[in-house]
């Protein structure tokens, strides 16, 4: 064994050992170590010494200080040796150990001190500029050590940056650029007088503009510092940017790339500066994303007196001989300009009516650029005004939002033929990235506009095939074309695909076909698409899908019968065969027996049972009526045992495949499959689900209906469960529609008797008796039962609270039976019963609520009298509910009722007021009414009364402003400019409103003002989902400043908003995150008196925990923890034990949560 082997082998135990925890070295055999491993990166071998840099990461955490400050050192020494191999692997060396130094949040004195001392030597290294590979070296390292331990070396950075500054001007390229690199790094820890030394110092030498050569390297500094530290650089732009236009029309192809890789930098990083920049920087964007000086385009048959195109590839052959496209710089220029619109495109969204104006034809002009990756930045740039338009959807589909005129939804609309017509040409390009492009922008473009393309059907089809058919194609754009077709088969209208059945369906079947699992997996979801397109079974169109049944069927079943295959592949088969089964079962013939013998098999196995039993749920809710006879006896059981199984999924697809099955196939369901299916629901009634519990309760109302006898045997447990359900506080929305649902098919049955008047009855059982009765008389003209009134009436004067509220409801919902009868008894009632009002006011909201229009017409008049009277009481509850009637009274006859209710707003009563203001809430929805024009016309003067003097009014005002900004944001976004400054001007805390009041012997102090801030500050957190694109982030930002430091309820929901910032504007967080973090910091460091109640405490540990949330949103935006302040108060966090238990935490919960949304779509 040779010397070189030995000390090989020798290196690579010791590296073995020094990477094991447990190793503990005393100071001598430190030493030692030391001293032995650094000889052996002079070694003459180069392995040896490739190891024993290797050594050096996981020795640093292992010795004491000092002899981590002997290997910097001599690493430091080995650095500047005339050996070459010596320098690379010291340089090696230097990287590992900055790499293994802890992180400068951590507050370690060692990465302080071993910093300190590779900085000293580094920028001697760098200023000597004696050999160029040494200051590579030193850049490099220097450069990674200020992205890593930047914080840390504060004192040395006027130091640093004055070595820097003068290798901006080296002869050699590669200097300069590593120098960039470096200072990108230390502007974002460095301090603010060495920030403002260094943007001085570039903009005079741009004024100067000396040699181009150092205008250029100057021009990417900029911008490298922008991409770094945006947030700081923004209030230098106004000098900065008439500066970087100038250089753009200088003759130069490599400054005018930097200039607008520069403006694309400003753009995303510092969005509030840039602003009164961008028509300029699109401008000149789009000047240049035509710029390509050597080349003519032929396919200029766009215009019509365009030339020949065989001429023009004629002088092509000619003009190829004496221009080489390796001396063409142009085509940087076009990706820049196309990279930068794309940075333009996705900030400004407020801009889009204008990107669609000029922009968007500009891009799609350049779909033909030769360059292919200047092509794909074309695309990308318009891939995201696509995705811009997306998100506004909403509102842009509201009817009232139409009104607005030319939208850009309609805007794209009107340019589809001309995408199309440039996509058109290069569906047939050779290059593989062109094509999965064009996909790409087909895809986006559906899915923001469906149905944009059923005039562009027979145009699109034929590129499609080409890239299925196509023996070059990759997988990845055969993958790409599938799922571009399933996208636009899913959304539009199936008759427009019938001429092309012929021709779509060989290659989907050949796809289907295909070796790879992930091209089958994406055709047999175009495949179960494509049944429904051959087969719609909503539409009585007559296509003859007779010819593609058996290619469809027989692909399918190859791949639903093979067992060792890829899961998704396994459950796309089983979906795509449930479809085919659903659409075309009638056409299936004998197949069709053994096919469902499958399904059976897949039923018992763990990995496909969920997607078979959404298949089948599928088959039986077919229109055909396909005979799942053969195998119900067995599969019935088996749908029962998965209702005892933990997956949630399971449960509900198993309880809608039950409840479709008994609806649809009764006469085969036998009592004893129902008994097992009946023994696994108890455990499902609970208020921990609601959803499964609203699926179980559905099954038994189906049940009721079909098969009435066999709810004799739900007496027991489950009714108990059901009982226990309806007393729960948490029944609301869907479950308590199935709820009501299920008695009313109990009573339609005529199963159980039920007793009002029974004294005997329990609290629980005459709930259940007049829910019951309220349903029946919603459908049933109860006037018969004379003493009705009476037992109702009884019951408001029960003892249990429950009960009063039941009988209120049936009274409502009776009355809707036979109004005649009973609407004028109610506002009778509501008259002469003082003591009983706000219960029968809660019966007129019913009966308001669930009456039919044309019934309530003639008494509109006699209930809008009788409310006003009562418009005024003092007391809130009764207040709300008379609100809550007008509201909805209004809706009946919006053009008489409106305008009166509008009359209200001048009462001098802010009673009358605040019921008025709160009864427009009630007219709002988050579905088009016809009150929404009306409403849209006058909402401005109900939401003047945001500047009323009564502090409730202002409250109320508030509470509608947000229920329209969530519900209908059309109706208020248009009057942000006048609200927005009053609703900012609730969320200050004003002294006046702040009161002592003396309980006993103690002082308590009471904010009236806290109710109106906390409504303001909800108003705010709902703009951020629906009109983000109006609201100045940065205006907003100071109030969520202003917020962070007030009264609990208000932190907490301001917590909220910045996590939400973060996410939808993090440029904007970044810019203000100093000041942010000083609150979040004085939450976390806030300690509760030791004698204060449990409460106290629980409500700063929530705190804690909803701020920690906060910081940890922060955290997400790149560049984040390079704040000093935030990497000051991370190694807080981490010196605290009990905030970083709190933290670590919350990162689990978000990662967690994340991957869980990943599961989920």
């Amino acid at each position: 064994m040779t010397s070189e082997m030995k000390r090989f082998m020798a290196t690579n135990d010791l590296m073995s050992e020094l990477q094991k925890d447990s190793i503990k070295l005393d100071d001598d055999s430190e030493r030692k170590v030391v001293k032995m491993i650094l000889k052996l990166l002079e070694d003459k071998n180069g392995e040896v010494q490739n190891l024993a840099v290797k050594c050096l990461g996981p020795l640093v955490s292992k010795v004491k200080e000092y002899q981590v400050e002997t290997i910097v050192d001599t690493l430091c020494t080995n650095m500047l040796s005339d050996k070459e191999q010596l320098r690379d692997i010291s340089s090696i060396g230097l990287k590992t150990v900055i790499g293994e130094l802890p992180p400068a949040s951590s507050g370690s004195a060692l990465a302080a001190s071993v910093c300190k001392k590779i900085t000293g030597r580094l920028t001697s290294a760098i200023a000597k500029q004696e050999d160029v590979s040494v200051q590579l070296e030193a850049l490099d390292i220097m450069a990674d050590m200020l992205c890593r331990q930047g914080g840390l070396l504060v004192n040395f950075h006027p130091s640093i940056l004055s070595c820097l500054l003068p290798q901006l001007t080296s002869p050699r390229l590669a200097v300069r650029k590593r120098t960039i690199i470096a200072l990108g790094h230390l502007v974002m820890s460095c301090g603010n007088l060495v920030f403002v030394d260094l943007i001085e110092h570039l903009l005079s030498e741009l004024s100067r503009n000396e040699s181009m050569s150092t205008t250029r390297t100057y021009i990417q500094c900029i911008a490298a510092i922008s991409r770094q530290a945006g947030h700081r650089i923004g209030e230098y732009l106004e000098k900065i940017i008439p500066l970087v236009v100038k250089f753009c029309s200088v003759d130069d192809d490599e400054l005018r790339e930097y200039c607008i890789q520069a403006f694309e930098s400003f753009v995303r990083r510092c969005p509030k500066e840039v602003y009164p920049h961008v028509p300029t920087v699109i401008s000149i964007c789009l000047k240049y994303l035509t710029y390509d000086p050597n080349y003519n385009y032929d396919d200029e048959d766009e215009d019509e007196n365009a030339m020949d195109a065989d001429g023009v590839d004629e002088d092509y052959q000619g003009s190829d001989d004496e221009y080489s496209d390796d001396d063409d710089m142009s085509w940087k220029v076009r990706r820049a300009a196309a990279k930068c619109l794309d940075a333009v495109v996705s900030t400004r969204h407020e801009m889009l009516p204008e990107f669609y104006r000029t922009v968007s034809p500009a891009l799609i002009a350049r779909f033909k650029e030769r360059e292919e990756n200047v092509k794909a930045d074309v695309f990308h740039a318009y891939l995201s005004l696509l995705k811009q338009t997306r998100p506004a959807q909403s509102w842009l589909c509201d009817p009232d939002a139409m009104e607005q005129g030319e939208t850009p939804l309609t805007m794209l609309q009107s340019q589809v033929s001309m995408i199309v017509k440039a996509l058109h040409k290069q569906m047939k390009e050779k290059s593989v990235k062109t094509r999965q492009c064009c996909f790409n922008m087909l895809t986006e473009l559906v899915n923001v506009l469906p149905g944009a393309l059923t005039q562009h059907i027979p145009v699109l089809i034929p590129g499609i095939i080409f890239s299925l058919n196509d023996k070059s194609s990759s997988s990845n754009l055969k993958i790409d074309a599938l799922s571009c077709l399933y996208v636009i088969l899913c959304n539009h209208q199936p008759k427009v695909f019938h001429p092309h059945v012929q021709a779509i369906v060989p290659p989907v079947v050949a796809c289907v076909g295909d070796p790879f699992y992930k091209i089958t997996s994406e055709a047999l979801l175009v495949t179960q698409q494509l049944v429904k397109v051959i087969r719609p079974l909503d539409q009585t169109d007559v296509f003859d899908a007779s010819p593609y049944i058996s290619d469809l069927f027989a692909c399918t079943i190859k791949r639903l019968k093979a067992a060792d295959i890829d899961q998704e592949v396994k459950e796309r088969a089983i979906s795509c065969m449930g479809q085919i089964i659903c659409n075309l079962g009638d056409s299936l013939g004998a197949d069709l027996p053994g096919t469902l013998h499958i399904f059976l098999e897949r039923l018992k196995n763990e990995i496909t049972r969920l997607t078979t039993v959404k298949a089948l749920t599928l088959i039986a809710g077919s229109q055909l009526k396909i005979n799942l006879r053969p195998i119900l006896g067995e599969a019935v059981p088996i749908l029962a045992s998965f209702l005892r199984k933990n997956q949630r999924a399971l449960k509900l697809s198993t309880l809608a495949a039950l409840d479709i099955l008994v609806k649809n196939y009764s006469d085969s369901v036998t009592p004893a499959m129902i008994d097992a299916v009946l023994a696994e629901l108890p455990p499902l009634i609970n208020e921990s689900d609601m959803h499964v519990s609203q699926m179980a309760i559905s099954f038994l109302t189906t049940l009721a209906r079909v098969h009435p006898d066999s709810l004799s045997k739900i007496s027991g447990s489950i009714l108990a469960e059901l009982i226990a359900l309806v007393r729960s506080p948490l029944l609301q929305g869907g479950a308590l529609s199935a709820m009501l649902e299920f008695f009313q098919a109990l009573v339609a049955t005529g199963t159980a008797s039920l007793d009002v008047k029974n004294s005997r009855s329990t609290d629980s059982i005459r709930l259940l008796a007049l829910l019951s009765l309220g349903e029946v008389g919603h459908h049933v003209d109860l006037s018969g039962q004379p003493e009705l009134k009476t037992v109702i009436l009884d019951a408001f004067s029960s003892a249990s609270e429950e009960v009063k509220s039941a009988a209120s409801y049936a009274l409502g919902s009776i009355s809707v039976g036979n109004l005649p009868e009973y609407l004028p008894f109610v506002l009778q009632e509501i008259s002469g019963q003082p003591k009983r009002q706000y219960l029968l006011l809660h019966s007129l909201k019913e009966i308001i609520s669930s009456a039919s229009v044309a019934g309530l017409k003639p008494y509109v008049e006699n209930v809008w009298a009788l409310l006003l009277k009562h418009c005024e009481c003092t007391e809130e509850g009764t207040r709300n509910v008379v609100a809550e009637c007008l509201g909805k009274l209004t809706l009946i006859d919006p053009e008489t009722l409106l305008p009166r209710l509008k009359g209200y707003l001048l009462s001098g009563s802010s009673y009358a007021r605040s019921s008025v203001v709160t009864a427009v809430k009630f007219t709002i929805s988050d579905h088009p009414q016809t009150i929404d024009p009306l409403l849209k016309n006058c909402i401005g003067d109900f939401l003047k009364t945001l500047e009323d003097p009564d502090l409730n009014v202002r409250r109320v005002a508030l509470v509608t402003f947000n229920s329209a900004a969530h519900n209908k944001p059309s109706l208020i976004r248009d009057l942000l400019d006048t609200v927005l400054p009053h609703l900012y001007n609730e969320t200050k805390v004003r002294k006046d409103l702040i009161r002592e009041v003396e309980m006993g012997p103690f002082k308590h102090t009471v904010d009236d003002g806290l109710d109106i801030r906390k409504a303001a500050f909800e108003c705010m957190y709902t703009l951020l989902d629906s009109c983000l694109d109006r609201l100045d982030i940065f205006e907003f930002l100071n109030h969520v400043e202003d917020g962070l430091k007030d009264h609990y309820d208000i932190k907490m929901l301001t917590f909220l908003m910045l996590a939400r910032l973060s996410s939808l504007c993090p440029s904007a967080v970044l810019q203000r995150l100093d000041r942010l973090v000083e609150p979040l910091r004085a939450t976390c460091t806030t300690k509760v008196k030791a004698n204060s109640v449990k409460q106290e405490f629980e409500k700063q540990d929530e705190l804690k925990r909803s701020a920690m949330r906060a910081v940890v949103a922060l955290l997400t935006i790149p560049e984040a923890e390079k704040s000093p302040l935030m990497s000051e108060f991370q190694s807080q966090i981490s010196s605290n034990p009990e905030l970083a238990a709190i933290f670590d935490s919350i990162q689990r919960d978000s990662s967690s949560a994340n991957m869980e949304s990943m599961d989920t779509t």
